[in-house]
């Protein structure tokens, strides 16, 4: 039996709201997800974004992480309906992460003190965005740019009232023993999940067994908007090297006179 809308933005905010760091909680939220985009998609964007306003500061973190599995979702569907042959669908809930991730970082990682747990993990997941190409890298780097004009709190700042024993409460109110703990451990969860991807370049949109010649690769027509694992793959190359110095130039000269020797010496000893 086919739920209407509303019990279905009903269902979604309960499972939200019960998400957690474990792959097992995020996959079923991913699934609901994409299940239910066809009739209920900009809805369900509509209660992440209020999640993300309104949830607790590892709520939100939560909800980051989920989004990274959800746009991992959302273009593998794309890719496996392309190389069935099938009508192409869209990037789905990839095409709201790009429109609204300034926003959606905004609230994740709100200024001041209260943002500071969730910075570090939100530049992580903004940079393995950016090296797998799932959200426009100019867009990255304009919400890393924000990030990073944030004046850092100055403990000396506070108010002269923050001595008092009653203010002293109410400032580390906001995250119980238990629930630092409870952070502590799934930040390890999550770091250790992240270090699994990072490495993964993009899947390319192709059918099964189709491959390409280095000197073909197609340069115009249908596919322009495709990103290729290739490209992904030289242009993290091209922006991790180094630029030629003084050390190339001397293992250039070494290497030549290896494999050229002066006259009057033996030949490179090959064996």
């Amino acid at each position: 039996m086919s739920m209407d809308p509303f019990e279905v933005r009903i269902q979604f905010l309960a499972l939200l709201k019960r998400l957690n760091a474990s792959q097992q909680s995020i996959q079923k939220v991913v699934g609901f997800a994409v299940k239910y985009f066809p009739p209920c998609g900009e809805d369900l964007w509509d209660c992440i974004v209020e999640e993300c306003q309104k949830g607790s500061i590892n709520s939100r973190i939560n909800i980051l992480y989920f989004l990274d599995s959800l746009c991992e979702t959302c273009l593998l569907v794309r890719s496996h309906s392309s190389s069935i042959g099938s009508d192409p669908v869209n990037k789905q809930y990839v095409d709201f992460v790009n429109r609204d991730i300034g926003k959606i970082v905004e609230c994740i990682v709100p200024a001041g003190r209260e943002g500071l747990p969730n910075l570090t993990s939100t530049k992580q997941i903004l940079e393995n965005w950016r090296s797998k190409r799932v959200v426009d890298a100019q867009t990255i780097d304009d919400v890393l740019s924000a990030l990073g004009k944030r004046s850092p709190p100055v403990a000396s700042q506070a108010p002269p009232v923050a001595s008092t024993p009653s203010h002293k409460k109410s400032s580390h109110s906001s995250l119980s023993r238990s629930e630092v703990f409870k952070r502590i451990e799934e930040d390890r969860e999550r770091h250790k999940r992240l270090r699994e991807r990072r490495w993964v370049q993009p899947i390319s949109h192709r059918a099964p067994g189709q491959m390409n010649l280095l000197s073909l690769l197609p340069i115009g027509g249908e596919n322009d908007q495709e990103v290729l694992p290739l490209d992904v793959e030289f242009e993290n190359d091209w922006e991790t090297t180094s630029d030629w110095n003084e050390d190339d130039d001397e293992a250039a000269v070494d290497e030549s006179e290896l494999c050229f020797p002066a006259e009057g010496e033996g030949p490179m000893d090959l064996s």
